[in-house]
């Protein structure tokens, strides 16, 4: 992975935490919107420095979350009147743009 700078941290930082309840970003959403080349790199950010967000609003781009999250991340989205099926968040209905 490219090395990613501290403004490019902040950026998916605060594109994360800019989604509003009952609504979800995937990914590739974000990393357009900050200006990275790959999904990935914001699943990194996430996965190193993302505690104090929201982080159950991003999803990947088939809508399935990971299954080692899946069962809290439905939860919390189900809390926020996401709508769920099948165990795919609706993307149609439920993606923030930016």
């Amino acid at each position: 992975m490219a090395a990613t700078t501290e403004d490019q941290v902040e950026r998916v930082r605060e594109l994360v935490a800019a989604i509003p309840p009952g609504r979800v970003s995937t990914y590739g959403d974000i990393a357009a919107a900050a200006g990275l080349s790959s999904p990935r790199t914001v699943g990194w950010i996430m996965r190193t420095d993302s505690s104090d967000l929201p982080w159950h609003r991003v999803v990947p781009a088939s809508g399935r979350p990971a299954a080692h999250l899946a069962r809290r991340q439905l939860e919390r989205l189900a809390a926020e009147n996401v709508p769920i099926r099948d165990g795919r968040v609706d993307l149609g209905a439920a993606r923030h743009r930016y």
